[in-house]
């Protein structure tokens, strides 16, 4: 648990066990714990040095408070991780500088391989300082949208996500749940009909462009660092994001056929959830399979909420819905 402080396992057993045992000795110690006294005696030599556990004259040892020594670790190891991004930001710029004079060889990195494609998208993403871009299309080569464990930990960082789905995406198995959670965590989600590629943005710095296969049947990638086509995926990005549809949906996991009671006051969160899903573009069918409902119960509710809106087409329904805010997240 405290390796990441620099802790090893027999240091934190140590460290646990003088918790309640104050005044203790190498040898209580080692009997407790059934580890060797050597073992011992260099946990203990390593949790004085930091500061973890206090050594009393005649050889008595006491762990030192948690929130006191503990607390300064973290702090410490904290500092640490600001002034390593204060590090990263100024290599950065060192590179950029470097590459500005490079030859065009140096401006692309050619990737081959599931595991080398999947690294270098996660290294593109812990590289971002400020925006993360990208355009997700199927089929899912290299890694899976939620298996991204680098968009938390920048969007911890205050790194900005924003994303363009491709439609026919949005059919893909558990996609809507792993949606809901990124706009719940801060990701702008929005939807095109046809991308044109799959894309991953690093600030203007750093872009990933997959490749078709190779001959050996092995996908590849592009690793493309600040140049003249990386401005023109930039300004490509950007085409589409503004034209894309924005995807709200609300947040309730768990659709079934019990919740579709009509609520008089206006559309319950399942209504908002079809409204969303068929406004961003899928068909009946596709938006009941991915809210568990059968195509029957969905267009039951479709011909309520026509009713609640007093119009007579779907057409209408969608220009209701959008103009009252029935399709807004709640």
């Amino acid at each position: 648990m405290l390796d990441v402080l620099g802790l090893e396992p027999d240091d934190e057993h140590v460290y646990r066990a003088l918790l309640g045992r104050p005044n203790s000795t190498t040898m209580l110690l080692s009997d407790l714990l059934v580890v060797s006294r050597a073992d011992v005696d260099k946990a203990l030599s390593r949790l004085v040095q930091l500061g973890l556990v206090i050594r009393s004259a005649d050889e008595l040892f006491t762990a030192a408070p948690p929130a006191v020594a503990l607390g300064s670790l973290i702090s410490q190891r904290r500092d640490g991780l600001r002034m390593a991004e204060h590090a990263l930001a100024t290599f950065a710029e060192e590179h950029r500088a470097a590459m500005t004079g490079s030859s065009i060889n140096e401006l692309f990195e050619v990737v081959t391989g599931v595991d080398a494609i999947r690294h270098r998208f996660l290294q593109v993403q812990h590289a971002a300082r400020t925006q993360v871009r990208s355009f997700i299309t199927a089929p899912f080569v290299a890694l899976p949208p939620d298996e991204n464990t680098a968009e938390p930990m920048a969007l911890d960082r205050g790194v900005c996500f924003r994303a363009v789905l491709d439609r026919a995406v949005l059919a893909e198995p558990g996609i809507v749940t792993d949606a809901i959670d990124s706009l719940r965590n801060g990701v702008q989600l929005r939807v095109a009909d046809d991308l044109p590629m799959k894309l991953v943005l690093a600030d203007a710095d750093l872009g990933l462009v997959p490749l078709a296969v190779t001959p050996a049947g092995e996908p590849g990638a592009v690793l493309l660092h600040r140049s003249g086509l990386l401005d023109a995926l930039d300004a490509l990005f950007e085409t589409v994001w503004r034209t894309a549809h924005p995807l709200e949906l609300s947040g309730t996991r768990d659709a079934s056929e019990a919740t579709v009671e009509v609520d008089p006051q206006g559309p319950t969160e399942l209504d908002r959830r079809i409204l969303a899903l068929l406004l961003a573009g899928l068909t009946d069918l596709t938006a009941a399979t991915q809210l568990g409902l059968s195509p029957r119960t969905l267009h039951r509710r479709l011909r309520q909420l026509m009713d609640m809106a007093g119009v007579r087409t779907r057409m209408q329904l969608g220009a209701y819905a959008v103009r009252n805010g029935w399709a807004e997240p709640l």
